[in-house]
């Protein structure tokens, strides 16, 4: 079953159409990367879910459950871009006033705070939140929203204002939190999700166009280019001069396209010159080919 069904999703703000029929599925326990450009709706569609946002149609399930506007599920926690936290407490006075606001009993609000700053790399960090980078705000925030044991964390673009090294921690930590919950998380930072998303979707003007697992996406929009790397670069020149239309990425490497050249013919042009050849393959789309061939329609 999946953790969260979106079907025809539909959302209005006066005379601008945001959500046009958005279906959406998000597998149990999967990092689901939600991509869009600014303005897409990715916003819109992770506040309906919470409930925050009444759609105007369609239907939204978590774990089952129906989505109704005003109640935020249960099941979900949420790291909105900008979390916002009391600034005079700790960390750890931070975690144990949520806790104590869900209903915990202290002993167990006591354990799974210390578990969920240990995760997030605040166990030891005894300053006020006032005093956190943005980073380390996001980290708290992340452990905030998995308190009460979530089965869908929604994070809306928690990397975006990081520098590299905050955005490996966030990512690394989203990759951990894994095992306890689903993630679904907004961004536009592709190398992101390629790093850690399991599945994904992009997103354009309301609805989605492509989705499913990350290396399935990836095979069914494979495109015909090939890339050969040879030993010498006399070897690369020998196939410039009877290929004039591969192109050059490095000193021994060069691509071609299928409807160019046939790759049997290349191969066996290879073959019959005795030419020292160190690898062909066939190149996957990167994530912003696809994104930009999405977009761009």
């Amino acid at each position: 079953m999946d953790m969260l069904r979106i079907t025809d999703l539909c959302k209005s703000f006066g005379d601008k159409e945001v959500l046009r029929g958005l279906t959406l599925s998000v597998p149990k326990h999967s990092i689901y990367g939600f991509i869009g450009t600014n303005g897409a709706g990715k916003t819109t569609t992770m506040k309906t879910v919470l409930g925050l946002l009444k759609a105007d149609s369609g239907e939204i399930a978590v774990n089952g459950e129906k989505v109704v506007y005003g109640q935020t599920a249960r099941y979900i926690g949420y790291l909105p871009d900008v979390p916002e936290f009391y600034s005079f407490m700790t960390a750890k006075e931070y975690l144990r006033f949520c806790g104590e606001l869900g209903g915990m009993r202290r002993g167990e609000n006591e354990a799974r705070a210390r578990e969920l700053l240990a995760l997030v790399g605040l166990a030891d960090e005894p300053h006020r939140i006032k005093g956190f980078s943005r980073g380390m705000k996001q980290r708290l925030g992340i452990a905030q929203a998995l308190l009460n044991r979530p089965k869908l964390l929604i994070c809306d673009e928690p990397t975006s204002a990081l520098d590299p090294v905050g955005r490996k921690e966030i990512l690394d930590i989203l990759l951990a939190a894994r095992e306890q919950t689903t993630v679904l998380f907004s961004t536009h930072i592709l190398s992101d999700v390629e790093r850690i998303c399991t599945d994904i979707a992009f997103l354009k003007n309301g609805v989605v166009n492509i989705q499913g697992k990350l290396s399935d996406v990836k095979t069914r929009y494979r495109g015909k280019e090939y890339m050969i790397e040879v030993e010498t670069e006399e070897a690369l020149l020998l196939l410039e001069r009877t290929f004039s239309n591969m192109k050059r990425i490095d000193r021994n490497k060069v691509t071609f396209s299928e409807d160019k050249y046939s790759v049997s013919d290349v191969l066996r042009f290879v073959a019959d010159q005795g030419v020292s050849l160190l690898k062909a393959e066939r190149l996957e789309p990167s994530l912003e080919d696809l994104f930009m061939e999405v977009t761009e329609k």
